[in-house]
């Protein structure tokens, strides 16, 4: 049977850092208080000018140069993402014409927030493995602080901008794409969201700021029940225990979710990966963004097995166990 890998990664954040000192001059908070809540140290922001679509051609762009890898051949671009350019066209057709992926490629946006990285993975792992493509391009990629009102404190401090993509291919050996688990709660879809053209969810009035609002509480709440549950699911799915994870990278919400987390499945924080304290909550790009990090900090092995888990809007959550089976890097990434 035809199997399917991550064979390459790539990451970028925009270059401009927003840093808790810089939010103390902002609203009412301080350094001491947003660490203590959230571990967040600092978060990059997007140029006025510079959007989703920037942040993924720049990203596949690290993912080329450092892997020797060429996308004239990928046939199909996922974009996971909560802030596209345009509510259409698509970014993922966009990066498709800038990067020069053949016209014949499919492209889509996959739209389920900071899930959406790991939904990308699975789709494309469900075309490769069945034969319908044979090179598929995934980012995960958001510019949250174009929809954070940064005159609410509770939510300005959390998010950040950034993107992260990965090509999966046709393995004719052994599938790196071990398990998974899906699943989504619409009964608390008020809890994450942002207004279009409906004002309401499940008969609730919504705030129509155009702005991101998170009930946090709610949030916390329902990640810290459901992940571990959905862990363990996954891990029944896979015929293997959470002795045999080398590494769990969950959502890079809130260090002070992660961690009641990690306690209710008695795993270690010293294997846990995030990249939250430096670049913040960036969404569907948190999960690539602390992959690329641990590979980069030599850390992440190939061979080794890694799960992978998001959750947020939706409510929606989504897990992956992958072995990994990277190609071999041809130059030393730059640093972000």
């Amino acid at each position: 049977m035809t199997g399917a890998k991550i064979t390459a990664i790539g990451s970028y954040v925009p270059a401009q850092r927003l840093t808790n000192t810089d939010l103390e001059r902002m609203v009412e908070t301080n350094d001491e208080w947003i660490v203590q809540r959230t571990g967040i140290r600092e978060r990059r922001i997007s140029r006025q000018n510079e959007f989703t679509s920037d942040l993924c051609v720049a990203a596949v762009e690290d993912l080329i140069v450092r892997y020797g890898k060429s996308v004239q051949d990928v046939d199909m671009v996922i974009v996971a993402t909560s802030t596209p350019d345009f509510t259409f066209p698509t970014v993922a057709s966009i990066i498709q014409h800038r990067l020069g992926i053949p016209v014949t490629s499919g492209t889509m946006d996959l739209s389920a927030a900071c899930s959406g990285f790991v939904y990308g993975l699975h789709t494309a792992n469900s075309f490769v493995a069945s034969g319908l493509h044979r090179k598929v391009l995934v980012i995960g990629a958001d510019t949250i602080s174009k929809i954070t009102d940064y005159t609410d404190r509770s939510t300005c401090i959390l998010f950040g901008d950034g993107a992260g993509a990965v090509l999966v291919e046709k393995s004719e050996e052994l599938s790196g794409f071990l398990g998974f688990n899906l699943g989504s709660d619409g009964s608390g879809a008020q809890h994450v969201y942002r207004t279009a053209l409906s004002r309401s969810i499940n008969d609730i009035e919504l705030i129509d700021s155009q702005m991101l609002v998170q009930n946090g509480r709610e949030v916390f709440r329902w990640a810290v029940r459901t992940v571990p549950q959905g862990v363990e699911q996954l891990l029944m799915k896979a015929e293997t225990g959470l002795d045999q994870v080398d590494w769990f990278i969950p959502h890079s919400a809130n260090l002070r979710i992660i961690e009641p987390i990690c306690e209710r499945m008695n795993y270690s924080m010293e294997q846990v990966l995030y990249s939250l304290v430096n670049f913040g909550n960036t969404s569907a790009a948190t999960i690539p963004l602390a992959l690329d990090m641990g590979i980069r900090e030599g850390k992440v092995q190939n061979g080794q097995k890694v799960l992978m888990y998001g959750f947020g809007a939706g409510l929606t959550h989504a897990g992956l166990l992958v072995q990994l089976d990277l190609d071999q890097q041809i130059s030393d990434p730059t640093p972000l």
